[in-house]
């Protein structure tokens, strides 16, 4: 019976493998399709007007007809003052990041086209959620956020729900980080898991061989005999990517005790901010309205052309983050 559950364990493992390798392969194409030069198109769009029809819409329903009146009229005299005026201009984006960070391809086109008409000074919104993800494409992601700054363009990141680990990689490049009260910030540290199976293997007599050229290429693998060397290694690099990350953080955000936020932990948003690692206490819907009457809001939206490749991986991606929400929902209050 033993014998017949490992064999149906071990061709499951096969199984799930094989279907890695081909999300895995469908990802690489879709990568491929949004390089520079991808295929989409930029959506602008002026919020402070959906912000004016919102309040139309329910002002119709509960005003009565003179108070209706009185108001249209200072909304008539209000725009007709507006054309004689330069509004200030924040301009507005939105990054939800999954594991593999991968609406990186459509921030960098959102930000260099933003980057092109942009006035130094003007003000950039950045509306963020992320747990954090794989570490080159949150690292591309801050980079992109670096380039607002060395344009001289003021950088705010609003943080909703969550930043953490490589989302707040992203969110420490920011002038100036707000987080509504739940919010969870931090989790500056460096995770990797590498499930191995060679034991099992090993007990049915399943010879894998792993080769490689030069003695740190994949110190630990799926199928391939555990050392404590490769262990180490594999260690050693987690360490190097750290020390890293740490630098980042401690290069934009110099007011912060390193040593007391940069060990994996994270905050609920009110205990962030006496840490320093956030700014002030709001959300971005706050944020945003508080700014409609003096400000131009202009959001810009990259939506890149989706061929088939792509919607399999976003469908893969979101199962995928689906499963993790739906598991740290059980973990987390």
């Amino acid at each position: 019976m033993w014998s017949d559950y490992w064999l149906f364990l071990l061709k499951a493992l096969t199984v799930t493998v094989v279907i890695i390798v081909i999300i895995g392969a469908i990802a690489r194409n879709a990568r491929s399709g949004q390089s520079d030069g991808q295929k989409g198109r930029l959506v602008v769009r002026k919020l402070n007007e959906r912000f004016h029809r919102q309040a139309d819409a329910i002002r119709h329903q509960v005003f009565d007809k003179k108070a209706l009146k009185a108001h249209q009229k200072e909304e008539k005299a209000r725009k007709k003052a507006d054309k004689d005026k330069t509004s200030d201009r924040v301009w507005v984006l939105t990054f939800k990041g999954d594991i593999q960070a991968s609406q990186v391809s459509a921030l960098r086109e959102e930000i260099t086209a933003l980057l092109a008409v942009a006035k130094a000074g003007e003000e950039v919104v950045l509306v963020l959620e992320s747990p954090g993800g794989a570490v080159s494409g949150y690292g591309l992601a801050a980079s992109q956020l670096m380039r607002l700054r060395d344009a001289g363009l003021t950088l705010t990141v609003c943080v909703d729900k969550v930043a953490a680990s490589g989302g707040y990689m992203m969110a420490c490049i920011a002038d100036r980080i707000m987080a509504a009260p739940f919010a969870i910030v931090g989790s500056i540290g460096v995770l990797a898991q590498v499930p191995n199976v060679h034991n099992l293997l090993k007990k049915h007599d399943v010879d894998v061989e792993v080769l490689t050229a030069g003695k740190h290429k994949a110190p630990l693998t799926l199928m391939g005999e555990k050392t404590e060397a490769g262990r180490q290694k594999f260690v050693d690099d987690l360490e190097a990517i750290h020390r890293r990350f740490k630098g980042l953080v401690g290069r934009y955000r110099p007011q912060l005790e390193l040593d007391k936020v940069t060990e994996g932990d994270f905050w609920l948003a009110e205990d962030a901010l006496e840490l320093q690692l956030i700014d002030e206490i709001g959300t971005s819907d706050d944020y945003l309205q508080k700014q409609v009457n003096d400000k131009e809001l202009v959001g810009v939206t990259w939506k890149p052309q989706r061929h088939l490749n792509m919607k399999v991986r976003t469908a893969a991606s979101a199962a995928t983050d689906g499963f993790i929400n739906r598991l740290s929902q059980r973990i987390l209050p």
